[in-house]
């Protein structure tokens, strides 16, 4: 009998989403936020996201077998709830709430999901619900979906489950082994998302402005040693400074922080100032450090003898989001093959709860060939948005969309680009982007204030053809999801400054046709013109906006920035007709 599995995330607050397995192969996954048009859709359940999922795989809520959610109740006799107890001592309500009432948040998750399932006409929950702990969620994701014959080291780097927040083990035979486990307070993205507090940012989005700025400071001008530790058999973080709760919590206008009074008093006020000077610049230097250090430390320490006897790592999880850190870990000596999930947010688990449910059913999970996983809208969807929207776009049908692309970024326009099936992840892959030529100079600071609206000095990644990244970046590192901060050379670093980061590295993309031939397509186009087989590529939204998912929010992000063309689909749009300078 076909087996309809049905993956839901969201059961820690944010980043709800939806994923349908049919038997073992991931037909749709979508976030809700990217429906919703609220960012990280905090507090939401996903329903529009199921209700999608199961349109794109054609199935009903009567056809579902089993619900999978990334989130389980903890017995009484785990160290998880004891150790979140003893840690927490000088907070009485939280350990008294650990010992006594630890899966509280279990249970309200239950309920709300009683009443997502009837919203979804999908009958029997009880018996269909397969609860699977959250960090295995996350270490599914990247090793079941990839799945190799030889041993595979898992490391698992999150904010945060049940209690869990970093797992360590492998996977053998499509069996998920736990090594270790470190429970929270004790978190490297509760350590990171502290500094990206203190530097003045949001965390769940700050934490990659935190990264960005890293490279133009100085790490070792500030010692951060004092943060956390890990010795060989315990790693901790200091709740006197960071991770902190209760009266130990830094309070700002009636706001409580993520550290203490001692952290102001240690490092000084809060940022107010421009994140590039002194001392910000180097505090993001420093973390940045401390969070590879530590965490390439707890790889080789627990995992070591895997990776000297295959040499394979996957890592997942929202901390693995950061990607100097998998710059840092696939540069292990000992490690030949490196697999970051490209879904690694808590929304992926959406994905990785149903893979691991179906593996333990044993059925073997087809390998993720790429994440277009969200809905494709037709020629007279699109047009049917430019009609009806109130600016009124020019809009004309183009015989080849690739081709009139490719003329319009080799004349230095930016292109707004929208087709085919949404992307699923925190990365913008050549379906729903902002493309421009690598070449023109000071193209990135006229994206930033025009489109982006932040400062100059933030950098864009390529998608990159795959023929030209056998040159550009190292062959033996070739990513198409852009995980992965990359090391150019000299003479790439001299062509193409747009594209490099400030330490001589760049996240690029690499575009083979059998991935995503739409974009492989305009990128030969873009190539034949200018002898150039890359594109900058960013995101198709504006600051603080989900991606565009409809052609209504093309439209909007189109409008509301100051770019003169869109691709939609088989649909020209610009704001007048014979628009021609940017």
């Amino acid at each position: 009998m076909t087996k309809i599995t049905l993956g839901l995330s969201g059961s820690v607050g944010h980043d709800p989403a939806a994923a349908v397995f049919i038997d073992g192969e991931l037909i749709a996954a979508i976030e809700e936020e990217r429906l919703i048009r609220k960012k990280h859709a905090k507090g939401e359940l996903p329903y529009h996201a199921a209700i999608q999922c199961m349109k794109i795989a054609g199935v009903r809520g009567s056809d579902v077998n089993h619900i999978a959610i990334p989130y389980a109740p903890t017995s009484l006799f785990s160290r998880a709830r004891w150790h979140y107890a003893y840690r927490h001592w000088y907070a009485p309500d939280r350990t008294i709430d650990s010992i006594f009432n630890g899966n509280r948040r279990y249970r309200r998750y239950l309920r709300e999901l009683h009443y997502l399932a009837e919203q979804l006409q999908i009958s029997g929950v009880k018996r269909k619900l397969i609860p699977v702990p959250h960090q295995l969620s996350h270490a599914s994701s990247c090793y079941h979906l990839n799945e190799s014959d030889e041993k595979t080291a898992i490391f698992c780097v999150d904010s945060k489950g049940e209690y869990s927040n970093i797992f360590l083990g492998y996977g053998e035979k499509g069996r998920i082994v736990k090594i270790k486990e470190f429970f929270n307070p004790d978190s490297l993205c509760g350590m990171y998302a502290a500094l990206t507090d203190y530097l003045g940012f949001e965390t769940l989005d700050g934490e990659f402005k935190v990264m960005g700025v890293s490279p133009f400071g100085d790490p070792q001008k500030y010692d951060f040693s004092s943060l956390a530790y890990f010795d060989g058999a315990d790693f901790r973080v200091n709740t006197k400074l960071i991770s902190t709760v209760g009266f130990r919590r830094y309070k700002a206008k009636s706001k409580g922080h993520y550290f203490s009074k001692k952290l102001v008093e240690m490092l000084g006020p809060r940022r107010v100032g421009n994140l590039f000077e002194d001392p910000y610049v180097h505090y993001a230097a420093s973390i940045q450090k401390l969070y590879e250090d530590l965490s390439v430390d707890l790889v080789n320490n627990y995992l070591g003898d895997i990776l000297k006897e295959t040499g394979r790592l996957a890592v997942s999880g929202t901390g693995s989001m950061n990607i100097r850190l998998n710059q840092r870990l696939s540069s292990i000596p000992e490690v030949r093959s490196y697999t970051v999930n490209p879904t690694c947010s808590d929304a992926g688990t959406a994905i990785g709860a149903a893979s691991f449910a179906l593996r333990d059913m044993g059925l073997r999970i087809k390998p993720l060939k790429n994440v277009y996983l969200g809905p494709a809208y037709d020629t007279d969807q699109c047009i049917t948005a430019c009609l009806h929207h109130p600016e009124k776009p020019y809009w004309e049908i183009i015989p080849s969309p690739h081709k009139k692309a490719a003329e319009l970024l080799a004349n230095g326009q930016p292109v707004a680009w929208f087709r085919g099936r949404m992307e699923f992840g925190v990365r913008s892959l050549g379906n729903r982007s902002i493309f421009a030529s690598p070449s023109q100079a000071g193209i990135t600071d006229a994206i930033n204030q025009q489109v982006k609206f932040r400062e100059s000095r933030r950098r864009f990644s390529p998608s990159v053809i795959d023929s030209v990244a056998k040159e550009f970046l190292p062959r033996d590192k070739q990513d198409q999801f852009m995980c992965m901060s990359l090391p150019v050379s000299m003479r790439w670093r001299e062509r193409y400054p747009e594209v490099i980061y400030a330490d001589g590295t760049t996240r690029a993309q690499v575009v083979t046709k059998e991935a995503n031939e739409d974009l492989y397509t305009l990128l030969a186009y873009f190539q034949e013109l200018t002898g150039h087989g890359l594109l900058i590529n960013t995101a198709l939204s504006r600051p603080g906006e989900a991606l565009a998912c409809s052609p209504e929010d093309a439209l909007n992000v189109f409008i509301g920035t100051d770019l003169n063309y869109l691709i939609l689909g088989n649909v020209l749009v610009t704001k007048r007709q014979g628009a021609t300078a940017w």
